[in-house]
């Protein structure tokens, strides 16, 4: 089973439960705070231009590369 995890509060998601989002984080100005494959706390950088995020074990994510999909 492919577990799945919020990106800003770190919970497991649970289909059929109702998962929060921080209301900065629905309105886009809160970039993920937790890896959404494992759940682990991510280092976080924010510049006036975007942000990125590296788990340990899964590498960085960019706010740029989310813009191109």
């Amino acid at each position: 089973m492919d577990e799945r995890y919020n990106p800003f509060t770190g919970l497991r998601i649970v289909p059929g439960h109702e998962d929060t989002v921080p209301a900065a984080a629905a309105l886009g100005l809160e970039p993920p705070r937790f890896c959404e494959e494992c759940g682990r706390r991510m280092v976080v950088q924010v510049s006036p231009d975007g942000w990125w995020a590296k788990c340990s074990r899964h590498g960085v994510i960019d706010s740029a590369d989310l813009h191109q999909r």
